[in-house]
Parts: C-alpha cells; structure tokens; sequence
C-alpha cells in the first residue's frame, strides 16, 4: 500500500512543478541545440577547414616539389597528371602515387639533403 502514496506525492510534485510556469518546451530545445553548436564548431569545422587546405596544397603541386606522402616516403615531384604523381624517391626509381595521397610539401632542398645523408 505504501507504493500507491509514493506514486501519488510523484504525481503531485509534477503537477506543481508544471503549474509553477516552467515552459518544457523552449528549455527542453535549448540543451540539444547548444550540444548541436559545440558539435559543429569542436569537429565538423575544423575537419572542412582542413579538407580545404589539402585540396589547396594538391593544387599548388608543380614539377621539382619535395612532398611526403601518407605512408611517409619522402620524394620529389617528376611528373603529374590529374589523379596521379610521379615521384622520385632515390636515384633512378621512382613511384606513382595519387594527388590526395600527398600529406603534406616540404621546404625545397629537404630531398637532397636526405639524399646526401644517406650517401
């Protein structure tokens, strides 16, 4: 029997609750829309920022770039095409790789001075 009194002072206290004037609905869509914003300016921003600086830097790929690539060869830029780069990353061997598998250029000169380290 006393379960039957818990439930009545539970439904009491909402109803007060409810009658005090509390809106539900705005503060209820306040706290989601709020997690939403953090979402968006802690992860998706900054992923779309990024994204657009490795399609610029693709882009700014020429002839004679020193680059590395996702697997981390080290390697000077002989010849592209559209999807493709062909690199050289010793003497006389050279590899294909695809433009969106370059990570990221180096300062020029970084290939020969490996180049001569390792010789």
């Amino acid at each position: 029997m006393a379960f039957l009194i818990s439930d009545a002072f539970a439904e009491g206290a909402a109803g007060a609750a409810g009658a005090a004037g509390q809106d539900p609905g705005f503060a209820g869509l306040l706290f989601p829309v709020a997690i939403l914003a953090v979402f968006f300016f802690l992860f998706i921003r900054p992923q779309q920022r990024r994204q657009n600086e490795h399609k610029k830097m693709v882009e700014s790929l020429n002839k004679g770039s020193d680059v590395v690539t996702n697997g981390g060869l080290l390697g000077r830029v002989v010849d592209l095409d559209d999807s493709f780069v062909r690199l050289e990353v010793a003497d006389n061997i050279y590899l294909q790789v695809q433009k969106h598998a370059i990570a990221s250029l180096m300062p020029k000169g970084t290939y020969k001075s490996v180049k001569k380290q390792q010789q």
